[in-house]
C-alpha cells in the first residue's frame, strides 16, 4: 500500500511539473500572440534613414587570420563576437551579404570561423589582390545586381579595406553604413581617424549590436524573437547575459523557485 501511494505521489509531482511548463510556454506564446497584433505598432513612422532587412547589402571584408594579428583597436575575441553577431543577423534576417577576402590562399588566410558557420560555401567568396574591394569589378557588379542603393560595410582593417570602398562607394551614389565595432585597425589612433574621416564624407556608423536591433525593431515580431534573443545570448556580452538570466529564473520560478536540497 505504502509503495502504490509513493507511485502515485510521484506521478502527481511528474503531471504537476509538466502542466506548468506547458502552462508557461503557453503564457509566452499567449503574450507573443497579443503582442503581434498590437494595433499602436506602426513600421511605417520609423526615419527613413534606419536599416530594414531589404534594403541593404551588407559587405564583409577581408575577416582573415593574417589581418586579425595586427589589429591593435579591439580585443580580438570582442572582435570576433561581433563579426558572429552580425553573420548571424544578416543570415536571420536573409540580407544581401557578400563575403570577400584578400589573397586568402596565399597570404591572408581563411575567414573567421564565426563567419563560416553562416556562409559556408566559400565558392561564393570573392577573393581578390586590389586592397580597395571598391577596385574589384565583381564586387561592384554583385552589388548592383541587388538593385539596391544603401551597403553597410565591415571588415580589416578599417583604415584601408573599410574607408577605401566606403569613400568609392559614396562617390559612386550609395548610403554607406560602416559597423565600426566589428571592425578593426592596426591601431587605436588608425581606427579612430579612419571612422572620422569616414563620417566626415558622410558614411553612418553603427555597432554590431545596434545592427541586430535596429533590423528587428519590434518585439512583436514574434516569428523572429526566439531567434534573436538567442544571437544576442551567444554574442551579445552582458546583454545576452541578461538575456539568458531573467528568462532561465522565470523558467525557475515557474518550477517552483527555490527548492530546499
Amino acid at each position: 500500500m505504502t509503495q502504490i501511494k509513493l507511485i502515485m505521489k510521484t506521478i502527481k509531482t511528474i503531471t504537476t511539473m509538466n502542466t506548468m511548463k506547458l502552462t508557461f510556454a503557453f503564457i509566452l506564446a499567449l503574450t507573443m500572440n497579443v503582442f503581434a497584433q498590437n494595433p499602436n505598432n506602426d513600421p511605417s513612422l520609423a526615419a527613413k534613414s534606419l536599416l530594414d532587412a531589404d534594403d541593404h547589402v551588407l559587405i564583409m571584408i577581408d575577416h582573415e587570420g593574417q589581418m586579425a594579428l595586427s589589429v591593435q583597436s579591439i580585443d580580438i575575441q570582442t572582435l570576433r563576437n561581433n563579426v558572429g553577431l552580425i553573420a548571424g543577423t544578416s543570415k536571420l534576417f536573409n540580407v544581401s551579404t557578400i563575403v570577400t577576402t584578400v589573397a586568402e590562399r596565399s597570404f591572408s588566410g581563411p575567414v573567421f570561423p564565426e563567419i563560416k558557420e553562416y556562409y559556408g560555401d566559400e565558392s561564393k567568396y570573392i577573393d581578390r589582390t586590389t586592397m580597395n574591394s571598391w577596385e574589384d569589378k565583381r564586387i561592384v557588379e554583385a552589388v548592383k545586381k541587388t538593385g539596391l542603393k544603401r551597403i553597410v560595410l565591415a571588415g580589416l582593417w578599417t583604415e584601408i579595406c573599410i574607408t577605401l570602398p566606403a569613400l568609392s562607394a559614396l562617390e559612386d551614389g550609395y548610403e554607406v553604413y560602416a559597423i565600426t565595432d566589428a571592425s578593426g585597425g592596426v591601431s587605436k589612433e588608425a581606427h579612430d581617424m579612419a571612422v572620422a574621416r569616414m563620417i566626415q564624407a558622410g558614411v553612418v556608423p553603427i555597432t554590431s549590436m545596434q545592427y541586430l536591433l535596429e533590423l528587428h525593431r519590434d518585439w512583436a515580431r514574434a516569428g523572429k524573437y526566439v531567434e534573436v534573443t538567442n544571437l544576442a545570448k551567444r554574442y551579445g556580452g552582458a546583454y545576452g547575459l541578461g538575456i539568458d538570466y531573467i528568462s532561465t529564473m522565470r523558467a525557475w520560478d515557474k518550477e517552483g523557485g527555490d527548492k530546499k536540497h
